[in-house]
């Protein structure tokens, strides 16, 4: 009889083994964590490499600017244990969703050591815009949404690397609050994170040094963080906002611009290119080409973010190079 006792004793001890196991991984669940848009997704996964997977509101192809939310949206929202949003320049459709939200939500353009930058004027009435940090502290950050028009803050602060540090070192400190359990590898995935990133500068700004002095221009006024990082800038944009359509005056005079400066891009952003495109270049040594501030089907995983920078560099030198 002993040999059948050692026999069933054995599978027991496993099962209580897997159990002992099982126990422990559901006492540290994964946090779900929710991202209005791609970039700051991809920020997530970096920080979460290997211990959980962070969702997204917007589908591939969708306008942060003017995004219709749907049900089954407003349940992740509800539900989401920590949510991250740019903030009301940006997403303006989730204000009125958020207001019975209990769980952490963080609008990322109001912390500490963010650079943010503004639309404004200059003598010239060409668009212009200036560098300030954040404000310390909510009461700050209110009273800075007082001081500035609404819409003129450039909200496309991912696109500095610099500030996908400050949005990481956030996201890792929240995690490591609310899942104690992998506190360390959060904190190491951080810091894996901010050393690929200064490598990742290193790269950049190799790729697109040959091409810093040559024109080009942008359909929508969205990669001025990431000209600032880089040493770039364009000569003319076509649309500050892009739900805002340029005027035929101001189209006739970006037209005679594209005939004064001769070999350029110009560059639109996925998945629709305006039509307007094909009647500004017509007959122009134009080049008409794609930047994706967002990251379209990319792939998320912990290099998600660092792929999207290299990839507008790379897409931006690559158009200017054949000029």
């Amino acid at each position: 009889m002993l040999p059948v006792l050692s026999s069933r004793v054995f599978p027991v001890t496993r099962f209580l083994a897997f159990f002992v196991a099982f126990l422990t991984v559901s006492a540290h669940a994964d946090v779900r964590v929710l991202t209005s848009i791609k970039p700051l997704q991809q920020i997530a996964a970096a920080v979460q490499d290997g211990v959980g997977s962070p969702d997204v509101l917007l589908p591939p192809g969708a306008s942060p600017h003017h995004y219709a939310l749907r049900p089954s949206d407003v349940r992740k929202v509800g539900s989401a244990d920590l949510l991250y949003w740019i903030g009301e320049d940006m997403e303006s459709f989730l204000p009125r969703v958020l207001g019975p939200r209990s769980k952490p939500t963080v609008a990322v353009m109001t912390l500490k050591g963010m650079h943010l930058r503004h639309f404004g004027e200059d003598s010239h009435g060409h668009a212009d815009q200036h560098e300030h940090a954040a404000h310390d502290t909510p009461q700050a950050a209110d009273e800075h949404d007082h001081d500035h028009r609404p819409g003129s803050l450039d909200a496309h602060l991912w696109l500095s690397s610099a500030n996908a540090r400050v949005i990481a070192a956030k996201m890792a400190a929240d995690l490591a609050r609310l899942d104690p359990a992998n506190a360390a590898r959060y904190q190491a995935n951080k810091k894996a994170f901010i050393e690929r990133l200064d490598a990742l500068d290193g790269r950049i700004k190799a790729r697109v040094a040959g091409v810093a002095g040559k024109p080009f221009f942008v359909f929508h006024e969205a990669f001025d963080y990431f000209e600032a990082a880089y040493g770039l800038k364009h000569t003319g944009v076509f649309s500050v906002a892009s739900e805002v359509q340029p005027g035929a005056q101001h189209v006739a005079a970006m037209r005679a611009r594209l005939q004064e400066v001769g070999k350029t891009c110009v560059f639109s952003e996925p998945p629709l290119r305006p039509r307007l495109a094909e009647t500004l270049t017509a007959g122009l040594p134009v080049r008409l080409a794609e930047l994706d501030a967002l990251g379209g089907t990319d792939p998320v995983d912990a290099n998600g973010y660092e792929r999207l920078l290299e990839k507008l560099g790379s897409d931006l030198a690559g158009c200017l190079e054949q000029l």
